[in-house]
Protein backbone atom coordinates (compact mmCIF):
# COMPACT_ATOMS: atom_id res chain seq x y z
CA UNK A 1 0.00 0.00 0.00
CA UNK A 2 1.32 3.44 -0.92
CA UNK A 3 1.85 5.92 1.88
CA UNK A 4 -0.86 8.26 0.56
CA UNK A 5 -3.34 5.50 -0.29
CA UNK A 6 -6.53 5.64 1.74
CA UNK A 7 -8.31 2.50 2.90
CA UNK A 8 -12.07 2.16 2.52
CA UNK A 9 -14.44 -0.57 3.67
CA UNK A 10 -17.69 -1.13 1.78
CA UNK A 11 -20.21 -3.51 3.34
CA UNK A 12 -22.94 -5.18 1.32
CA UNK A 13 -20.62 -4.90 -1.66
CA UNK A 14 -21.75 -7.92 -3.66
CA UNK A 15 -24.45 -6.08 -5.63
CA UNK A 16 -26.41 -2.89 -6.15
CA UNK A 17 -25.28 0.35 -4.55
CA UNK A 18 -22.51 -1.33 -2.57
CA UNK A 19 -20.93 -2.89 -5.63
CA UNK A 20 -21.18 0.32 -7.67
CA UNK A 21 -19.65 2.41 -4.88
CA UNK A 22 -16.84 -0.12 -4.38
CA UNK A 23 -16.08 0.10 -8.10
CA UNK A 24 -15.97 3.88 -7.80
CA UNK A 25 -13.50 3.75 -4.91
CA UNK A 26 -11.31 1.30 -6.84
CA UNK A 27 -11.31 3.54 -9.89
CA UNK A 28 -10.39 6.49 -7.64
CA UNK A 29 -7.32 4.63 -6.36
CA UNK A 30 -8.41 3.71 -2.84
CA UNK A 31 -7.28 0.47 -1.23
CA UNK A 32 -10.63 -1.29 -0.90
CA UNK A 33 -11.99 -3.86 1.53
CA UNK A 34 -15.27 -5.34 0.30
CA UNK A 35 -17.49 -7.39 2.56
CA UNK A 36 -20.66 -9.42 2.08
CA UNK A 37 -22.34 -12.55 3.40
CA UNK A 38 -21.16 -14.43 0.31
CA UNK A 39 -17.58 -13.82 -0.74
CA UNK A 40 -17.90 -15.33 -4.23
CA UNK A 41 -19.53 -12.33 -5.95
CA UNK A 42 -16.82 -10.06 -4.54
CA UNK A 43 -14.14 -11.60 -6.76
CA UNK A 44 -15.05 -9.34 -9.69
CA UNK A 45 -14.19 -6.35 -7.51
CA UNK A 46 -10.86 -7.86 -6.53
CA UNK A 47 -10.14 -8.51 -10.22
CA UNK A 48 -11.04 -4.92 -11.08
CA UNK A 49 -8.66 -3.65 -8.40
CA UNK A 50 -5.83 -5.89 -9.56
CA UNK A 51 -6.26 -4.64 -13.13
CA UNK A 52 -5.85 -1.09 -11.85
CA UNK A 53 -2.94 -2.04 -9.55
CA UNK A 54 -4.98 -1.17 -6.46
CA UNK A 55 -4.97 -3.36 -3.38
CA UNK A 56 -8.27 -5.05 -2.56
CA UNK A 57 -9.40 -7.51 0.09
CA UNK A 58 -12.63 -9.51 -0.01
CA UNK A 59 -13.96 -10.70 3.34
CA UNK A 60 -16.98 -12.85 4.13
CA UNK A 61 -18.94 -11.09 6.85
CA UNK A 62 -22.41 -11.28 8.34
CA UNK A 63 -22.94 -7.84 9.85
CA UNK A 64 -25.62 -9.18 12.20
CA UNK A 65 -23.04 -11.33 14.05
CA UNK A 66 -20.67 -9.47 16.40
CA UNK A 67 -17.91 -12.06 16.04
CA UNK A 68 -18.06 -11.82 12.25
CA UNK A 69 -17.75 -8.03 12.32
CA UNK A 70 -14.92 -8.19 14.85
CA UNK A 71 -13.09 -10.62 12.57
CA UNK A 72 -13.59 -8.26 9.62
CA UNK A 73 -11.96 -5.36 11.43
CA UNK A 74 -9.23 -7.66 12.67
CA UNK A 75 -8.41 -8.48 9.04
CA UNK A 76 -8.36 -4.80 8.15
CA UNK A 77 -6.02 -4.06 11.06
CA UNK A 78 -3.70 -6.90 10.09
CA UNK A 79 -3.64 -6.14 6.36
CA UNK A 80 -3.65 -2.33 6.35
CA UNK A 81 -3.17 -1.09 9.89
CA UNK A 82 -5.90 1.51 9.48
CA UNK A 83 -9.26 2.44 7.95
CA UNK A 84 -9.97 5.88 6.48
CA UNK A 85 -13.53 5.48 5.21
CA UNK A 86 -16.40 3.15 6.09
CA UNK A 87 -19.33 3.06 3.69
CA UNK A 88 -21.87 1.34 5.95
CA UNK A 89 -24.13 0.00 3.24
CA UNK A 90 -25.38 -3.50 4.07
CA UNK A 91 -29.16 -3.53 4.38
CA UNK A 92 -32.33 -5.48 3.67
CA UNK A 93 -35.99 -4.70 3.02
CA UNK A 94 -39.29 -6.59 3.01
CA UNK A 95 -42.15 -6.49 0.50
CA UNK A 96 -44.87 -4.00 1.47
CA UNK A 97 -46.69 -5.68 4.37
CA UNK A 98 -49.36 -4.30 6.74
CA UNK A 99 -48.06 -4.11 10.28
CA UNK A 100 -50.60 -6.61 11.63
CA UNK A 101 -49.41 -9.20 9.12
CA UNK A 102 -45.72 -8.92 9.97
CA UNK A 103 -44.11 -11.74 11.90
CA UNK A 104 -41.66 -11.13 14.70
CA UNK A 105 -39.02 -12.95 12.65
CA UNK A 106 -39.51 -10.52 9.73
CA UNK A 107 -39.28 -7.53 12.05
CA UNK A 108 -36.14 -8.84 13.72
CA UNK A 109 -34.42 -9.75 10.45
CA UNK A 110 -34.66 -6.16 9.22
CA UNK A 111 -33.56 -4.67 12.56
CA UNK A 112 -30.65 -7.08 12.87
CA UNK A 113 -29.16 -6.02 9.53
CA UNK A 114 -30.22 -2.40 9.15
CA UNK A 115 -29.59 -1.23 12.70
CA UNK A 116 -27.51 -3.75 14.63
CA UNK A 117 -25.29 -4.32 11.61
CA UNK A 118 -24.75 -0.59 11.15
CA UNK A 119 -23.96 -0.23 14.85
CA UNK A 120 -21.47 -3.11 14.90
CA UNK A 121 -19.58 -1.77 11.88
CA UNK A 122 -19.57 1.76 13.30
CA UNK A 123 -18.21 0.39 16.57
CA UNK A 124 -15.44 -1.53 14.82
CA UNK A 125 -14.45 1.42 12.65
CA UNK A 126 -14.39 3.90 15.54
CA UNK A 127 -12.21 1.61 17.66
CA UNK A 128 -9.62 1.40 14.87
CA UNK A 129 -9.87 5.08 13.90
CA UNK A 130 -9.17 6.14 17.50
CA UNK A 131 -6.02 3.99 17.69
CA UNK A 132 -4.44 4.54 14.27
CA UNK A 133 -1.87 7.17 13.40
CA UNK A 134 -2.81 9.63 12.11
CA UNK A 135 -6.04 9.04 13.95
CA UNK A 136 -9.56 9.67 12.69
CA UNK A 137 -11.55 8.83 9.59
CA UNK A 138 -14.94 9.12 7.98
CA UNK A 139 -18.06 6.98 8.34
CA UNK A 140 -20.79 7.30 5.73
CA UNK A 141 -24.00 5.49 6.61
CA UNK A 142 -26.35 4.53 3.80
CA UNK A 143 -29.72 5.69 5.08
CA UNK A 144 -32.73 6.18 2.84
CA UNK A 145 -35.37 8.73 2.03
CA UNK A 146 -37.37 6.49 4.38
CA UNK A 147 -35.35 8.08 7.18
CA UNK A 148 -37.59 11.10 6.65
CA UNK A 149 -40.85 9.84 5.13
CA UNK A 150 -42.25 6.29 4.85
CA UNK A 151 -43.67 4.36 1.98
CA UNK A 152 -46.94 2.51 2.65
CA UNK A 153 -46.68 -0.69 4.71
CA UNK A 154 -42.99 -0.29 5.55
CA UNK A 155 -42.85 -0.21 9.36
CA UNK A 156 -39.67 -2.34 9.81
CA UNK A 157 -37.62 -0.68 7.07
CA UNK A 158 -38.73 2.86 7.89
CA UNK A 159 -38.10 2.33 11.61
CA UNK A 160 -34.55 1.16 10.98
CA UNK A 161 -33.74 4.06 8.67
CA UNK A 162 -35.00 6.56 11.24
CA UNK A 163 -32.77 4.73 13.70
CA UNK A 164 -29.75 4.97 11.41
CA UNK A 165 -30.29 8.72 11.17
CA UNK A 166 -30.16 8.92 14.96
CA UNK A 167 -26.97 6.87 15.06
CA UNK A 168 -25.38 9.03 12.36
CA UNK A 169 -26.15 12.24 14.20
CA UNK A 170 -25.01 10.84 17.54
CA UNK A 171 -21.69 9.67 16.12
CA UNK A 172 -21.18 12.95 14.28
CA UNK A 173 -21.21 14.55 17.73
CA UNK A 174 -19.27 11.84 19.57
CA UNK A 175 -16.57 11.59 16.91
CA UNK A 176 -15.53 15.24 17.01
CA UNK A 177 -12.94 14.76 19.73
CA UNK A 178 -11.28 11.94 17.79
CA UNK A 179 -11.22 13.46 14.27
CA UNK A 180 -13.99 11.10 13.18
CA UNK A 181 -16.59 12.56 10.82
CA UNK A 182 -19.91 10.76 10.41
CA UNK A 183 -22.47 11.46 7.74
CA UNK A 184 -25.48 9.87 6.11
CA UNK A 185 -26.52 9.63 2.48
CA UNK A 186 -30.21 9.18 1.79
CA UNK A 187 -30.78 7.70 -1.66
CA UNK A 188 -34.07 7.65 -3.52
CA UNK A 189 -34.86 5.20 -6.33
CA UNK A 190 -31.33 4.31 -7.38
CA UNK A 191 -31.48 2.08 -10.45
CA UNK A 192 -30.53 -1.24 -8.88
CA UNK A 193 -32.14 -4.60 -9.57
CA UNK A 194 -34.24 -4.16 -6.45
CA UNK A 195 -35.60 -0.79 -7.63
CA UNK A 196 -36.28 -1.62 -11.29
CA UNK A 197 -39.95 -2.57 -10.63
CA UNK A 198 -40.58 0.99 -9.40
CA UNK A 199 -40.34 2.20 -12.98
CA UNK A 200 -43.37 0.08 -13.84
CA UNK A 201 -45.47 1.00 -10.84
CA UNK A 202 -45.07 1.73 -7.15
CA UNK A 203 -47.68 1.96 -4.39
CA UNK A 204 -48.34 5.58 -3.44
CA UNK A 205 -49.57 7.10 -0.17
CA UNK A 206 -53.09 7.61 -1.59
CA UNK A 207 -53.39 3.94 -2.53
CA UNK A 208 -52.77 4.40 -6.23
CA UNK A 209 -49.98 2.72 -8.18
CA UNK A 210 -47.80 4.97 -10.30
CA UNK A 211 -44.46 4.62 -12.11
CA UNK A 212 -41.53 6.46 -10.57
CA UNK A 213 -38.29 7.67 -12.17
CA UNK A 214 -34.98 5.99 -11.34
CA UNK A 215 -31.60 7.55 -10.59
CA UNK A 216 -28.49 6.43 -12.47
CA UNK A 217 -26.13 4.71 -10.04
CA UNK A 218 -23.18 6.79 -11.24
CA UNK A 219 -24.69 9.85 -9.53
CA UNK A 220 -24.85 7.94 -6.24
CA UNK A 221 -21.22 6.86 -6.64
CA UNK A 222 -20.13 10.43 -7.39
CA UNK A 223 -21.96 11.69 -4.29
CA UNK A 224 -20.34 9.12 -1.98
CA UNK A 225 -16.89 9.77 -3.43
CA UNK A 226 -17.35 13.51 -2.93
CA UNK A 227 -18.34 13.01 0.70
CA UNK A 228 -15.34 10.72 1.22
CA UNK A 229 -12.94 13.19 -0.41
CA UNK A 230 -13.55 15.99 2.10
CA UNK A 231 -10.89 16.73 4.71
CA UNK A 232 -11.87 15.62 8.18
CA UNK A 233 -12.32 19.25 9.16
CA UNK A 234 -15.37 19.39 6.87
CA UNK A 235 -18.49 17.25 6.97
CA UNK A 236 -21.81 16.84 5.19
CA UNK A 237 -24.01 15.52 8.03
CA UNK A 238 -26.79 14.51 5.65
CA UNK A 239 -27.11 14.39 1.88
CA UNK A 240 -30.21 13.39 -0.08
CA UNK A 241 -29.89 12.34 -3.70
CA UNK A 242 -32.85 11.25 -5.83
CA UNK A 243 -34.42 11.66 -9.27
CA UNK A 244 -35.61 15.22 -9.66
CA UNK A 245 -39.15 14.09 -10.51
CA UNK A 246 -39.46 11.52 -7.72
CA UNK A 247 -42.69 12.11 -5.72
CA UNK A 248 -40.94 12.74 -2.42
CA UNK A 249 -41.10 16.50 -1.97
CA UNK A 250 -44.77 17.41 -1.65
CA UNK A 251 -48.03 16.00 -0.36
CA UNK A 252 -49.28 12.52 -1.21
Amino acid sequence: MQANEKVVLVTGASRGIGKAVAEGFIDAGYAVVVAARSVGPLQTLVDRAEAKQVKALAVQCDVTVPESVDALFGRIRDEFGRIDVLFNNAGVALPATPVDQLTFEQWKSVLDTNMTGVFLCMRGAVALMKQQEPRGGRIINNGSISAHAPRPFSVPYTSTKHGVLGMSRSLALEGRNFDIACSQIDIGNAATEMAIPMASGCLQANGSVAPEPLLDLRHVVDAVLFMASLPLQANIPNLTIMPTAMPFVGRG
